[in-house]
């Protein structure tokens, strides 16, 4: 179960990086020196400048249309994973308008519940895949690696990182189903209602296990009290958060200049009546005998919201923001009115709004660009509340986004997680599993691998705080964040190249491949191969002078057309890791 632990003050966001871990970092090859040197300069490229100023919402401009491929690519580096020569091709035929509506409006794919049922994870057999968390990494990494459906899975990971559960934190039969149905609900109402997902994700069985709903029981004679986890996660990370918000995400302050608080213990202490009576729902499970005695449910049950058992569920009164649920109401109408209450919430808006902005353009989004998306998540122009389309549509096509002054502003930009280099290595690359199985399992580990993994928080926190400074470091005395900086150490950096040095390389274990097949065509021309890596990976936002130093590290071996295979793939390999390991490439702008 996760320890979500008692915060309630946002200036935790400020205190200090997580901590390198004490595995010592392998010795680093030269070139990886080479590309460390390039990578320092990440810390001051990231982050975002904004006025302080609170001003009045206004429509979000329509943007010019991308004039050149790199515009396109840098378009397609937020909504999605990677830019491919095709996407940049429809992005400019079409226009960033027109090609957005048409992916918000491509059929879901393959669902990772349905998936890891097709591929046999849902066997009880000797690979005891009931009771391993294995399949949800498996699942994950397929749904992001090689999905058609990129921009909805890009947006749904976004959410994962807003509304948390965490795989490392959930412990029962088929949590890797379990942890597919929840990426599922994700997914599928990534361009619904923010209410519709708001609910799902309430009664989704995993979340019910991660923050302790399942399970939970009314108050009795004995002193029992009913559980406060999720009834407090609710409203500070999943919906209003803990301080009272302007449209523009400011906060509300008093006659006195202090924070306003959204939410009190008395608060919380009430809503947690309304989450008591839930349980998983087993009522299509079959039961499977293993081991010659164990009973092991089916996986049905990690596919149903939970179910609710009346005679658990609190009768009592229920007063919490300004709204009572009457003593005595049942447990399904009281749900809906506390669910209501939150997501009309004036805080719901530039909350989860300014949170997404971070996840997917830049990390301090000015207060204008936050309200502009604000109010599309109010109304989405058709008087409908809480269109997560329109929420992300703004969020893509706002002026602040797409105006190429953000490539000029030293403070723009956010740094890119490590899952997100890795996925957009893989699609830009052509990774494939050639038995289809996607075995790419938990990368946290920061000394070895990325320091990261999707679906991994290590608690329902996220990975790094939004709110998060640097200690120590240039943005802190502006008071700029940089949520993501709280996954770098010198651990994690050497990690990181280490790792990616060997997956660019030689893929990932014996099935997952990359083709390269564009750049083994450029591989005897350096500065053609490092100008189709910098389109690609960077939105041709590499300097000349990180350009200069990759192609002359290249041409420091001799690569011609009678070169053997091997030596050509070691200097693409090298030139993509040259690339991936540049400030430049790390600083998203």
């Amino acid at each position: 179960m996760a320890n979500p632990g008692e915060l309630e003050d946002d200036d935790a966001d400020l205190v200090t990086a997580i901590p390198p871990q004490e595995t010592a970092t392998p010795a680093l090859p030269a070139r990886v020196l080479a590309a460390t040197t390039l990578a320092t300069g990440a810390l001051t490229a990231c982050g975002g400048g904004g006025s302080d100023a609170s001003p009045a919402p206004t429509p979000t401009p329509i943007p010019a249309e991308p004039v050149s491929d790199a515009q396109a690519a840098r378009f397609l580096l937020h909504a999605q994973f990677s830019a491919t020569d095709a996407d940049i091709a429809a992005v400019r035929a079409q226009g960033y308008s027109a090609w957005l509506e048409q992916q918000f409006n491509a059929p879901m794919g393959t669902s990772g519940w349905d998936w890891l049922t097709t591929n046999g994870y849902g066997t009880v057999d000797a690979n005891k895949y009931y009771d391993s968390s294995a399949p949800g990494d498996y699942m994950i990494w397929q749904q992001l690696m090689s999905a058609p459906d990129a921009v909805r899975k890009r947006a749904a990971l976004a959410l994962s990182e807003f509304f948390v559960v965490s795989l490392t934190g959930i412990n029962f039969t088929w949590r890797g189903h379990g942890m597919a149905q929840y990426w599922d609900i994700l997914a599928s109402n990534a361009f619904g209602n923010y209410r519709k997902l708001l609910e799902d994700v309430t009664l989704n069985a995993a979340m019910g296990n991660f923050l302790n709903t399942r399970g939970n029981k009314k108050e009795n004679s004995s002193g029992r009290q009913p559980d406060e986890n999720y009834a407090r996660e609710v409203m500070q990370l999943f919906s209003i958060g803990l301080n009272e918000l302007n449209l523009d995400g400011t906060e509300k302050r008093d006659a006195q200049g202090n924070k306003r608080e959204s939410y009190t213990a008395s608060d919380v202490s009430n809503l947690a009546r309304v989450f008591t009576g839930y349980d998983f729902d087993q009522s299509q499970n079959v039961d499977t005998i293993v081991d010659g005695s164990r009973r092991i449910p089916s996986t049905a049950f990690t596919r149903l919201p939970m179910s609710l058992k009346e005679s658990d569920h609190s009768t009592l009164a229920a007063s919490f923001l300004g709204t009572t649920i009457p003593a005595g109401t049942p447990g399904a109408p009281a749900l809906r009115t506390a669910l209501d209450t939150l997501f009309n919430h004036p805080n719901v808006g530039p909350f989860l709004g300014r949170q997404m902005i971070q996840r997917l353009i830049t990390s301090n989004p000015s207060p204008a660009y936050v309200a502009r998306v604000a109010a599309a998540f109010n109304n989405n122009g058709a008087g409908v509340r809480g269109d997560l389309k329109a929420m992300f549509r703004a969020i893509f096509l706002d002026d602040e986004a797409r105006n190429a002054s953000g490539l000029s502003q030293a403070l723009f930009g956010k740094l890119r997680e490590p899952m997100l280099r890795l996925v957009q290595w893989g699609r830009t690359f052509g990774l494939t599993s050639t038995a289809g199985t996607w075995r790419i399992g938990d990368l946290s580990n920061p000394a070895t691998q990325l320091g990261q993994s999707p679906l991994r928080s290590p608690s329902v926190f996220n990975f790094f705080r939004p709110g998060y400074v640097p200690p120590s470091s240039a943005l802190a005395s502006g008071q700029s964040v940089a949520p993501e900086f709280q996954l770098v150490s010198e651990s994690s950096v050497g990690g990181y190249l280490n790792y990616m040095q060997n997956v660019i390389q030689n893929g990932i274990n014996s099935d997952l491949k990359p083709a390269y097949t564009n750049e083994l065509a450029l591989v005897t021309n350096a500065t053609a191969l490092v100008n189709r890596l910098n389109l690609l990976l960077c939105a041709g936002q590499l300097s000349s002078a990180t350009l200069t130093l990759i192609v002359n590290a290249l041409n420091a071996t001799a690569v011609s057309a009678t070169s053997s295979a091997s030596v050509k793939l070691n200097q693409v390999a090298a030139a993509v890791l040259l690339v991936m390991a540049s400030a430049e490439y790390l600083a998203q702008k």
